[in-house]
């Protein structure tokens, strides 16, 4: 795949990337558990108006919760698979109802068979290297991870000063309160886990998960 998309000139203004991008702001990143709440938990998050879901492929009913979201909730929810390993799983995702994968790492392979399936590809990059490399390969955004470990917004700041061009989605160590921030610093949407998922997948704890996205949604309105 060659990469035939513009970057931006030198002292003009920088893209609109939220407007580009159709999962998100928040992308709830379910994994682990038991599997025996993956639909109520992602019910409990679009209600509380969290949209985009991603079900990693080491998640419990994964393959059930991935296309009982497709079927049942359509248009109103991005839901995606993550921990995309190999394309075979692209492949799966696809046939389940998903619109994304996404990945911890950066292989051209997957990429190229979610292109095939129509798939937004979402790889996982850590250096500027990586993450221009991934945009050329014709990434939807780029998953910045681990965001947190790497310096959270301030060092998105900074790698974004240079490459305003690339659409990106941080993940990884970003809490509930936290994540307007990634927003302000220029990512067009960030991936939250266990800070807001919790034990839900485990214990099933609805309430607490709805306060927690209730927040998160109410704090990325202001």
């Amino acid at each position: 795949m060659t990469d035939t998309r513009p970057t931006t000139p030198a002292g003009t203004p920088g893209p609109d990337h939220r407007a580009r991008h159709a999962a998100g702001p928040a992308v709830a990143v379910l994994r682990g558990g038991t599997g025996e709440h993956v639909e109520a938990v992602i019910a409990t998050l679009l209600e509380a108006g969290v949209r985009a879901i991603e079900l990693t492929t080491n998640t419990p009913g994964w393959r059930e919760g991935t296309a009982w979201a497709a079927q049942q909730h359509g248009a109103a929810v991005s839901v995606g698979v993550g921990t995309v390993l190999e394309p075979g799983q692209v492949d799966e995702a696809a046939d389940l109802g998903a619109t994304f994968a996404v990945s911890p790492h950066l292989d051209p392979a997957i990429g190229a068979r979610a292109h095939e399936r129509g798939l937004g590809w979402y790889p996982g990059a850590a250096t500027p290297t990586e993450i221009v490399h991934a945009w050329r390969l014709g990434a939807r955004a780029v998953k910045v991870f681990p965001a947190a470990q790497l310096g959270g917004p301030a060092f998105l700041r900074q790698i974004l000063a240079p490459l305003d061009f690339v659409d990106v989605v941080p993940t990884g160590g970003i809490g509930v309160d936290d994540a307007a921030d990634y927003l302000d610093a220029g990512a067009v949407a960030f991936g939250l886990g266990s800070p807001l998922v919790g034990d839900a997948l485990t214990t099933g704890d609805l309430v607490a998960l709805r306060s927690r996205a209730e927040r998160l949604v109410a704090g990325l309105a202001r």
